[in-house]
């Protein structure tokens, strides 16, 4: 990959990220390659605004910070079809980060002009919510994508507020949640939210879409994997007390009333992701991440 022009972004409350993007920053300058540097300042849609008004748009965005500053990013840089690498600056290992080693020994341009790296294609979700009338054409009042997951809880902060969710697959009634809500994630958001509502662990290069009731009041409610084609309509219950509120990827969207619905199904375009060859595993992040035992003839080496 030929290098002209990199867009920076680095954790806006983090010391760290801001003085590894300086070093990242003079490392590129170093290699007569230019780039721009933003703080991931969200509320204020700065890449946004910078990516719409420039005369042309970056060669990859670079990304210093955890997975969760990763997500924040990642919607709107796909948007612009900029291929991401991320990583991990002052957190612990994360899924969609590479080892911040790369940055401070400067391997990583080398890796990246030597094409010593894949592209990973991640699928995201698109939730249209719309409002309910009789009339044919749906209405739809505004539009998301995330890259983890989209999930429903209830509005209120009382003690232990439940809320009653139907969901619809593929123009079938499927079922009808009670519980503290549900989560819609994509394969790459199995090992977020979902997994620690109890989900399972779905490799990312599978087309799939998980279901996934947060502590439902039936044990009959369990988590479901569907094909990533498939359309998903979730409706409030009208007889459910209070409102439910659409989050994604952490991060809060809006209210849900009783006349909404949303309409979940595969996004248009995936999000890139800059995967180096040299990088940790994915099964081997699994087993840091979740203290799994691995390889035990390395533990054992007598044995």
């Amino acid at each position: 990959m030929k290098l002209s022009l990199v867009l920076i972004v680095y954790r806006s409350d983090s010391f760290t990220a801001l003085e590894a993007s300086k070093f990242c920053e003079e490392a590129l300058k170093a290699k007569n390659i230019k780039s721009n540097r933003i703080e991931s300042d969200f509320h204020k849609d700065e890449i946004k605004k910078y990516l719409s008004n420039s005369e042309s748009l970056p060669d990859i965005g670079i990304v210093l910070g955890g997975d969760g500053t990763f997500l924040k990013c990642a919607n709107v840089l796909a948007d612009f079809n900029i291929p991401l690498l991320s990583i991990n600056i002052g957190g612990n290992l994360g899924f969609l980060t590479q080892e911040k080693d790369f940055l401070f020994d400067q391997s990583f341009i080398e890796i990246l002009e030597n094409d010593e790296y894949i592209i990973d294609f991640r699928n995201r979700l698109n939730c249209n919510v719309c409002i309910s009338e009789m009339s044919p054409e749906k209405k739809i009042i505004k539009r998301y994508n995330a890259l983890n997951d989209f999930y429903f809880k209830s509005v209120e902060e009382d003690i232990s507020p439940t809320n009653q969710i139907q969901i619809e697959i593929d123009n079938e009634k499927v079922n009808e949640y009670k519980g503290d809500g549900l989560i819609i994630s994509t394969s790459t958001g199995s090992t977020a939210y979902s997994m620690a509502a109890g989900g399972p662990i779905v490799h990312p290069s599978l087309d799939a879409m998980i279901i996934n009731p947060i502590c439902p009041m039936s044990l009959a409610s369990r988590p479901i994997v569907i094909p990533n084609n498939s359309k998903v309509i979730i409706k409030p219950v009208k007889k459910s007390k209070g409102e439910i509120k659409l989050w994604k990827d952490g991060s809060k969207c809006m209210t849900i009333k009783e006349t909404y619905y949303c309409e979940i199904k595969k996004g248009e375009s995936p999000c890139k992701i800059i995967k180096f060859k040299k990088s940790t595993s994915y099964y081997n992040t699994l087993i840091k991440k979740l203290d799994w035992k691995g390889d035990l003839s390395l533990k054992n080496p007598n044995n």
